[in-house]
């Protein structure tokens, strides 16, 4: 036997099929499931139809452990929509059992040569391992009364980072790869449009009108209207992802020379913003504005600067100085995001003003998923979980105090700054400088965004932030290799 071969590339079903044997269990299965399906119901019959498949999917992730990373993007955007549909699903457990597992499967994949864990070796790393550390660290604080609520939470806020980024710098170590990541993201960001054009038009869906009912009406009907959710967690989450998309997809769109794909991400941006403003996130508006003016950064030519800050100008009156689509209830929300003296800002600035009082003598917080509306199922009478959150950054500081908040705004803006250092003045191939552009900008728009709405580790937000960060930091891997010119060199006759 090959010590160097994959054992799950050894055989392959259409194999099993050539013998008579694997004929006879092919029939015999099937009149199994059809006598469980006569006799126990559908259930389980359908249980037993599902499994194979299921056995599919662990062979080809085993083969191809990059797809664990491919499985965590597309449950992140469907997951925490599921308990709609299905309740008791522990979704948290799901995502981790995928990540676990891809560490797995890169260990059998990699089993006779051992895994190089060099190319994990990088400073990202050690900074999700600072933070997943501090957080762990979270659990002694003296404020923590709640282990529910800790484990409830450190998933999202520390764990996924520390997961996903050594795996991203193993697995997506081509260009090919990367690629497929950002097909696949688009892709679901297009069906996530259709599906919140689908509430907005033909209203949302009996189960989704339960969960309304049941109380999420109070943050997604306002006035009567509909914030369109599509299949995420929330309005928020879905806007500001959308947003997020909105820019990376168009970015890449400017940076293609080949046709079919330029026009791919041109319809993926524009269905990204478009269901952006379905949501009726105002926070989200500052996704695209964030990242577009980091863009006319980057870009070092000022035609491009001088336009994008043309357009942002424009966009900015139009809010701001304007009343043009005011009938429009999309429009008519957003606009409320430049308004300082909206309502809810100043609700948003007086409990922060509490939150100063209370964490004053509180320098590492009042615990992880000790604050916000989420916490009222553990502490219900907590001044925490009773002081509306609202935004990721004061949730963070909130919960694991200033020195969290300190370390986490350090973090990423160094995440920023280098990724922005090496498109400007490194990376030399010009269509990986588009991809890296495209995430950077990105996630500077989200980072803004998330002052305003919990959004950045959030899923499926977080996990292509967590890649992006991965991917950004340290994209040597993809770039082209330097072509050292060859001199013109004269044969001489020889003497």
């Amino acid at each position: 036997m090959d010590r160097l071969k994959n054992p799950f590339d050894t055989y392959t079903g259409a194999d099993i099929l050539r013998s008579p044997w694997g004929l006879v269990f092919l029939v015999g299965f099937v009149f199994a499931i059809a006598f469980l399906i006569a006799s126990k119901g559908l259930s389980t019959g359908l249980a037993l139809l599902i499994a194979p498949f299921a056995v599919f999917y662990l062979i080809m992730f085993f083969r191809f452990p990059q797809l664990g990373l491919y499985s965590a993007v597309f449950l992140g955007f469907f997951l925490l929509g599921i308990h709609r549909y299905a309740k008791g699903i522990p979704y948290g457990t799901i995502m981790d059992s995928v990540l676990v597992l891809s560490y797995i499967a890169l260990f059998f994949n990699k089993f006779y040569e051992g895994i190089d864990w060099k190319p994990a070796a990088k400073d990202i790393t050690a900074i999700a391992a600072i933070w997943a550390g501090y957080g762990i660290m979270q659990f002694f604080n003296p404020e923590s009364v709640s282990t529910d609520a800790y484990f409830s939470t450190i998933r999202g806020v520390s764990i996924y980072m520390f997961l996903m980024v050594p795996l991203t710098l193993l697995l997506f170590n081509t260009n090919k790869r990367v690629d497929a990541f950002f097909v696949l993201w688009g892709v679901l960001s297009i069906l996530a449009t259709l599906k919140g054009m689908q509430q907005i038009l033909y209203k949302p869906d009996p189960w989704e009108q339960a969960w309304l009912d049941a109380g999420a009406a109070s943050n997604h009907l306002v006035f009567g209207k509909l914030r369109v959710f599509s299949f995420m967690s929330d309005a928020g989450q879905f806007g500001a992802n959308q947003g997020y998309t909105g820019v990376v997809a168009f970015i890449l769109f400017t940076g293609y020379k080949e046709r079919r794909r330029k026009y791919f991400f041109l319809i993926v941006a524009i269905l990204a913003f478009y269901g952006m403003f379905l949501s009726g996130t105002r926070g989200a508006i500052t996704v695209p504005f964030a990242g577009f003016f980091l863009y006319s950064l980057l870009r070092k030519n000022w035609s491009i600067t001088i336009g994008v800050m043309i357009f942002l100008v424009i966009a900015y009156v139009f809010f701001k100085f304007t009343s043009i689509g005011q009938n429009v209830d999309q429009i008519r929300r957003m606009r409320t995001a430049f308004d300082p003296n909206d309502p809810s800002f100043q609700l948003r600035l007086s409990n922060q003003r509490k939150m100063k009082v209370y964490l004053a003598s509180r320098p590492f917080g009042g615990g992880i998923g000790h604050a916000g509306s989420k916490a009222k199922k553990y502490l219900p009478y907590a001044f925490l979980s009773n002081t509306a959150t609202d935004s990721w950054f004061v949730m963070i500081w909130a919960e694991q105090g200033v020195i969290g908040l300190a370390m986490h705004l350090v973090f990423l803006f160094y995440v920023i700054i280098k990724s922005s250092y090496l498109i400007m003045y490194r990376i030399r191939d010009p269509i990986l400088k588009v991809k890296l552009t495209a995430l950077t900008c990105g996630m500077m728009g989200i980072m803004v965004a998330s002052y305003g709405n919990a959004v950045l580790g959030a899923m499926p937000t977080g996990m292509m932030i967590y890649i992006g960060m991965a991917l950004i930091t340290n994209p040597q891997v993809l770039d082209t290799p330097e072509v050292v010119p060859v001199q013109d060199t004269k044969i001489l006759p020889s003497s």
